[in-house]
């Protein structure tokens, strides 16, 4: 299913807030051919995706209960270039939290990240746009019991709370039979950790804020879901993590 065919799936449901007071959702407007050309040359190899073409020509977003703004026509109002190059901003909690989407170098809209700062931890959230959109949905539907809400009030203390912090240390990696893995251990140095998320499922992370709020030295792999960040900062920490 297209992030269209799902968001025209959800424009006629009825959701009721925890104060019994009915709402559903509401489309911002689309856009032009001309302002999807604009939009365009702002993201990697200046193309967009004919779906997404499609989904923002209906909707360049929409407005959901309990969520900020949702919106598909946000390019690199993010930050965090180092982390995620290129992205969409889709979202926002209210609290400074947000659900990004990953852009790669091809320009290809990839999967949804969910960026929390207290606890400073990312998690992957939805596999695509189509995905987030429906993740949408079941919040509206489920409330606590949502894939979104369980991301937004348990996983990401489940993941600052693990010793590891969803990070493998740099010596593990570079002796990986997993070549892709090893060689880009082998670019970092001694004092970097890494993290993996390829193939690995919704609400799996890791926690950025182990470092301290200064990630400027982090490095993305140029191509896949992997990270390398620096420890100097918390010496001690993966010290006594990783017996370096």
């Amino acid at each position: 299913m297209t992030a269209l065919e799902q968001l025209k799936l959800i424009v006629n449901e009825q959701y009721v807030t925890e104060d019994d007071e009915e709402y559903s959702v509401e489309l911002k407007n689309g856009l032009s051919d001309d302002q999807i050309d604009q939009l365009a040359n702002l993201l990697p190899s200046g193309q967009i995706p004919s779906e997404i073409r499609e989904l923002l020509k209906f909707a360049s977003g929409f407005e959901f209960v309990g969520m900020d703004e949702i919106t598909f026509d946000e390019p690199g109002q993010f930050g965090f270039e180092n982390i995620f190059p290129h992205s969409i901003q889709l979202a926002g909690d209210g609290f400074g939290n947000f659900w990004i989407l990953d852009v790669d170098d091809k320009g290809n809209w990839g999967n949804v990240f969910y960026v929390c700062h207290d606890p400073a931890v990312i998690v992957k959230h939805s596999e695509h746009l189509a995905e987030f959109i429906g993740h949408i949905h079941e919040f509206g539907k489920m409330g606590d019991e949502s894939n979104l809400d369980i991301i937004h009030e348990e996983t990401v203390m489940e993941i600052w709370n693990d010793d590891e912090g969803g990070f493998m240390d740099i010596k593990t990696a570079r002796n990986s039979y997993d070549g892709m893995l090893a060689n880009f251990a082998n670019e970092l140095p001694n004092n970097f950790v890494i993290a993996d998320l390829r193939n690995k499922p919704n609400k799996t992370g890791f926690a950025w804020g182990k470092f301290g709020p200064g990630i400027e030295n982090a490095v993305r792999h140029k191509d896949v879901l992997l990270w390398g960040f620096p420890t100097k900062n918390k010496k001690g920490f993966f010290s006594k993590l990783f017996g370096n």
